[in-house]
């Protein structure tokens, strides 16, 4: 294959040019991958809750024109001088934080929080020289994540590149790169309920559905777990009605879920009302919501260490806003209730991405349930109106038509 990593390639990319406007397809310049980069051919993406905050620009600092999209597939088309574990046709999913393998937090088995590629929400360019590598007639277009794969082409730091097993159907694994490790870890890596455990799940989205994905019984035997749905916390009333309907309809079972509980249902705080329901607390608690009521409320819904032989663990998983601030009582963590936080499910992303990919190509895990919708690259805003409606968990967005 004739290298091509000192051309610039023309192509499509869905550009938001102002906070919460339709996504315009455009013609832009990629240019080549620098040093420690890689240049990929986006084949499949998908839009995330993340996305959707950062395009909103609600109670942030808008960085526009950019690029979204981190949830992805592709392949690798040329790499940057010094990049030597990826070559042109590697199959490959990006990542919105990295591993460079080389400070403190790589070389620690608990910390997957990169020094040099962590997630940065306000950068706008690549680390390498303070640029952007996306331009439309000489004006810069910025980057989101690192990422950016609302584009035919983007250029992505090799340490955030997961290399995957090519036989892998990048339509289906790309939803690894996001949504599904994070919620999927949060359970295995962090939380890790015992057999028979009563879990509580804050959030309905792709993250809070991998949490209680029925083939966790192949890894913790948790066929005698019980899992409920708490949820109402994003003050969209048609999500939150489609995703209960969906619950109610018999859909739950497909998630492992057993309980859905609104805490609009009730007039007492949705935390008493888990205690009451599992008489004292469930052993664990998962917050996927990025709400700091629904952090508090997944902290106190625990049990306290006396109850049972394990302890009660809450485990935050959503993002808040900068502002929020975490209120409880100190004697909830007297009592032994413990609260721990997760980024990306504890998953470091060059290491355990790809033996994530192997436990589905090995029928461990099942991921087509999440991806509810399809759609061509030119109807990319039909994505954002099924989310903004809570019409679907994941739309494949195709980008050859």
């Amino acid at each position: 294959m004739a290298s091509t990593a000192n051309q610039i390639i023309h192509c499509k990319a869905a550009v938001s040019w102002e906070a919460g406007k339709p996504l315009v397809i455009e013609e832009v310049v990629v240019a080549p991958p620098q040093a420690m980069e890689v240049r990929i051919k986006i084949l499949y993406t998908a839009l995330c809750h993340t996305d959707v905050y950062f395009w909103e620009a609600k109670g942030q600092s808008p960085l526009f024109p950019r690029i979204f999209g981190h949830e992805a597939g592709g392949i690798v088309e040329s790499v940057g001088e010094g990049v030597t574990e990826l070559k042109p046709g590697d199959h490959v999913l990006p990542i919105f934080t990295g591993e460079c393998r080389a400070c403190a937090h790589c070389k620690s088995e608990q910390s997957n929080m990169c020094e040099l590629l962590r997630i940065n929400t306000e950068r706008g360019v690549m680390i390498e020289d303070g640029k952007s590598r996306f331009s439309i007639k000489g004006q810069p277009i910025y980057h989101f994540l690192g990422t950016s794969t609302f584009s035919e082409y983007t250029v992505v730091h090799s340490g955030c590149v997961a290399k995957i097993n090519p036989s892998a159907p990048l339509d289906t694994v790309f939803v690894l790169s996001c949504g599904f490790c994070t919620g999927f870890g949060a359970t295995v890596n962090v939380a890790k309920p015992p057999k028979g455990s009563t879990v509580a799940v804050f959030g309905l989205g792709a993250v809070g559905l991998a949490v209680s994905i029925p083939y966790l019984s192949l890894i913790f035997s948790l066929s005698d777990s019980c899992y409920a749905h708490v949820h109402d916390y994003d003050n969209n009333p048609h999500y939150v009605a489609s995703m209960r309907t969906r619950l109610l309809k018999g859909q739950a079972k497909k998630f492992g879920v057993t309980e859905f509980v609104n805490p609009k249902d009730h007039n007492k705080p949705v935390q008493e009302v888990l205690v009451e329901m599992t008489n004292g607390g469930v052993d664990r608690s998962i917050e996927c919501t990025g709400n700091v009521q629904a952090m508090i409320s997944a902290f106190e819904s625990v049990h306290d260490v006396y109850i049972y032989f394990w302890l009660g663990v809450a485990v935050l998983v959503g993002v808040p806003s900068k502002d929020d601030v975490f209120k409880t009582h100190p004697l909830n963590f007297l009592t032994e209730r413990t609260l721990k936080g997760t980024f990306y499910g504890n998953f470091k992303p060059r290491t355990d991405i790809p033996l994530v990919v192997e436990k589905y190509m090995n029928k461990e895990i099942e991921l087509e349930k999440f991806i509810t919708h399809s759609v061509p690259f030119s109807e990319i805003n039909t994505a954002f109106d099924l989310m903004l409606k809570g019409e679907g968990i994941r739309c494949l967005i195709r980008m050859k038509e």
